[in-house]
């Protein structure tokens, strides 16, 4: 199974990065190299129960257990900024 072309032209663009042609080229023998070798994972046979389970002695999964939240006063204390007893944080999206 060949994995399907990616365009990393339009990819950059939809990202809004500005690549050169060579970092272009880089970036496309990169993303295909990455996705052959995990094309090649498809083919690793792993039995269908591994015998772990969420419960188990290994710890996978802790049990939810609610713990004490953090007290907001000091929180804000450290903060930059704020207002309204909240992190005021700078605007990140550009204006339309």
């Amino acid at each position: 199974m060949s994995h399907p072309h990616i365009d990393v032209s339009y990819v950059a663009k939809l990202a809004r990065l500005d690549l050169t042609p060579a970092e272009v080229v880089t970036f496309q023998s990169q993303l295909e190299a990455i996705l052959e070798h995990v094309e090649s994972l498809s083919s690793v046979e792993l039995p269908n129960d591994l015998g772990l389970d969420n419960h188990d002695h290994l710890g996978l999964m802790r049990d939810d257990t609610p713990l004490p939240s953090l007290d907001p006063e000091l929180v804000l204390r450290n903060a930059p900024d704020q207002a309204q007893s909240q992190i005021r944080v700078p605007k990140v999206v550009a204006d339309a």
